[in-house]
């Protein structure tokens, strides 16, 4: 007799999914974005939208941000230095007056002080926005102007040639090639 076997075939997690390093936007899309926010007077998703566009830091760094870390109450400085959570290397990037003037109205609207974090959550659970939840707003933004938001990660995800670039220390003793391989396109940049 011959002996049926039944083998469970499991299907990949990510089977029909879009995994790895994501379109980047275009211009034209980060200025729909940022347009149809600004119609809406969606206050902290544009000061969010933006300053992820300006600072091209990792949603994890972006959303842990706090006030006194780009300036504090009444005014966004032109520069800032955070130091990422990931690697422990400092970040440093230009805050444009675009930027500045979003994350102003957002701090008076949010009533925020210097220690409070720039994003807080509006759950208890957590003392600012998560990373999850940065995504999926992030999805809706990409949805809102009709393109597929699961083409697309966060803005800080986009590519290095239409958006300016910030200024990025090498940090140990293998990052510099890497650095600049990566500055230069040749190395996609993993952010997690």
């Amino acid at each position: 007799m011959d002996a049926v076997t039944s083998t469970n075939v499991r299907t990949a997690w990510n089977k029909g999914k879009l995994v790895g390093q994501k379109t980047p936007l275009r211009i034209r899309d980060v200025w729909a974005i940022r347009t149809r926010l600004q119609l809406f007077e969606r206050i902290r998703d544009l000061a969010l939208f933006d300053l992820g566009i300006d600072s091209k830091l990792r949603g994890c760094d972006l959303v842990s941000l706090r006030v006194r870390d780009i300036g504090h109450q009444t005014a966004v400085a032109t520069r800032a230095l955070v130091m990422q959570q990931k690697t422990g290397c400092p970040v440093q990037f230009e805050i444009t007056a675009q930027t500045r003037e979003a994350i102003v109205t957002w701090i008076r609207q949010a009533h925020l002080q210097n220690d409070d974090f720039l994003f807080p959550s509006r759950c208890h659970k957590s003392d600012h926005l998560g990373t999850r939840q940065y995504a999926r707003i992030v999805h809706g933004w990409v949805d809102e102007i009709g393109l597929d938001g699961t083409a697309y990660g966060t803005p800080s995800d986009k590519g290095d040639a239409d958006l300016p670039a910030h200024e990025e220390p090498s940090c140990g003793p293998n990052a510099t090639g890497s650095h600049q391989a990566r500055k230069h396109g040749a190395l996609p940049r993993h952010r997690g």
